[in-house]
């Protein structure tokens, strides 16, 4: 068994593909309409183009703001992203404008960050010590 598919809720499917993709270097993987406005939208990452996908899920479901609020107002990250340099990516990030709100921070085996998704949601980097 395998985890083929993931997702995080966002509030806007077209800003999401734009952060996602633009910002944070992910590939799109499917765009298929799916009623009047939603999307199947999910994007993969350039190095496993076969990989586990994310899909930008909209955050329509009235469960979706008072969990994801919870989170954010907690400090809790919805997902974790591999980087291969928390500390480069953190940099590479903030030139691009990316409010973190945790700077990175060596815990033992891993380093992490946190930022803002622009889109409703906390992501944490992280990068295993060596």
């Amino acid at each position: 068994m395998k985890i083929r598919l993931t997702s995080v809720f966002v509030d806007d499917q077209t800003k999401a593909l734009r952060f996602y993709t633009e910002i944070l270097g992910f590939v799109k993987r499917h765009d298929v309409p799916v009623g009047e406005q939603d999307r199947w939208l999910t994007v993969v990452s350039p190095d496993e183009p076969e990989g586990t996908e994310l899909l930008l899920e909209p955050a329509g479901h009235p469960a979706v703001a008072p969990y994801r609020d919870a989170l954010v107002r907690d400090g809790i990250p919805l997902a974790q992203f591999a980087v291969a340099d928390v500390r480069a990516e953190y940099e590479r990030l903030r030139g691009l404008g990316v409010r973190f709100t945790q700077e990175p921070l060596d815990m033992g085996p891993v380093t992490t960050a946190v930022f803002d998704d622009t889109c409703g949601n906390l992501i944490q980097i992280v990068t295993q010590a060596q």
